[in-house]
């Protein structure tokens, strides 16, 4: 089982490079995914939406506004809340788009001010097809086995629009290869109701995750029941949580150190695993006073992996910490009596 497979490792917690090296490239362009493949992350995550010819395409959202030309190029395409879909786009019309660092639909401004300048480079929004080859050639030539981490996007979304997204992409995963629980990838979505389906009616035998957004059953003290419930329920069709940090960390009240949240424990109990979204070195949480501190949180809490936009970073820091204990570890042995 893939799940049991990755206990065996060198550090103790897995990166996820998030949409690629995302920090420091385009997110979500073949370039970015060779940037993180070669900082040495465990994953490399892709999030899928469809085409108008029911391509899948890695995109972070339905929309092409955020992080293309498209409004330039085809001005007249849009809906009429103003903005453009990429399932109105054939995928050779979508890559056919200069893809750019994220930036305001409306101001084209930055989101992060500090990355790689938006509007510039000549970068492309591949397709599934087009990652998943470029993942396999690099494992092959290296020898490595970098996994792949899909995350269905909206899928009720497509759903009203006439798609299946998450069938879509399931046949293309099995086209390459990916088929069983062995196979080197994570499927995770936010949809509680598809992740089911995607498991009981589409008989998907691959490693899910089920993603959610930072809530008061994943927090509060008075609250372990219904937490360990709604676990015992994502449980029975999924093998782990990818909460926000938000539901990880928690302001210690009395000032100080960061305190974890029971979430982490509560999911090892039923037998889930956890990989909290998203690690960035210019917008960690502020009660951390560094991005190391940061990591060094993760490892205390127990955590499997993590979502990083600085996949380098995260490597480092991670390896550091394992050499670490290791150490400890000897000269604990050494002068035991």
């Amino acid at each position: 089982m893939f799940k049991e497979s990755r206990m065996a490792r060198v550090r103790q917690v897995q990166v996820i490079a998030h949409r690629g090296a995302s920090g420091y490239l385009p997110e979500h362009t073949l370039e970015a995914k060779a940037m993180a493949y070669a900082m040495g992350a465990d994953y490399l995550e892709q999030d899928v939406v469809l085409s108008k010819d029911n391509i899948p395409v890695v995109l972070h959202d339905i929309h092409l506004d955020t992080v293309t030309d498209v409004a330039e190029r085809f001005p007249d395409r849009k809906r009429s809340d103003g903005r453009f879909y990429a399932i109105d786009f054939l995928a050779e019309e979508i890559q056919s788009l200069r893809a750019s660092e994220r930036f305001h639909h409306k101001t084209g401004k930055a989101i992060f001010s500090g990355r790689f300048p938006p509007h510039t480079g000549t970068f492309q929004v591949p397709t599934l097809a087009d990652e998943i080859e470029l993942i396999q050639g690099l494992n092959k030539s290296t020898g490595r086995n970098v996994a792949i981490y899909p995350e269905l996007k909206q899928p009720e979304f497509h759903h009203e629009e006439g798609r299946d997204l998450s069938k879509v992409v399931l046949d293309e995963l099995a086209r390459f290869g990916y088929t069983s629980k062995s196979s080197p990838v994570i499927v995770q979505c936010f949809d509680e109701m598809e992740l089911r389906r995607v498991r009981e009616d589409l008989n998907c035998e691959l490693t899910l995750v089920q993603l959610f957004s930072a809530a008061k059953w994943m927090t509060q003290r008075d609250a372990v029941d219904e937490r360990r419930k709604r676990l015992a329920v994502v449980a029975e069709y999924a093998d782990g949580i990818g909460p926000s940090i938000d539901a990880i960390f928690l302001e210690d009240p009395l000032g100080g150190v960061p305190i974890s949240s029971s979430l982490v424990v509560d999911a090892h109990a039923a037998d889930l695993i956890v990989h909290p979204w998203t690690f960035r070195a210019d917008a960690f949480p502020s009660m951390f006073q560094s991005f190391a501190q940061l990591h060094q949180a993760a490892v205390l809490a127990g955590i499997d992996g993590v979502f990083s936009d600085f996949p380098d970073q995260s490597v480092m820091y991670f390896e550091n910490l394992a050499a670490e204990k290791g150490r400890c570890t000897r000269m604990a042995e050494a002068t035991a009596p």
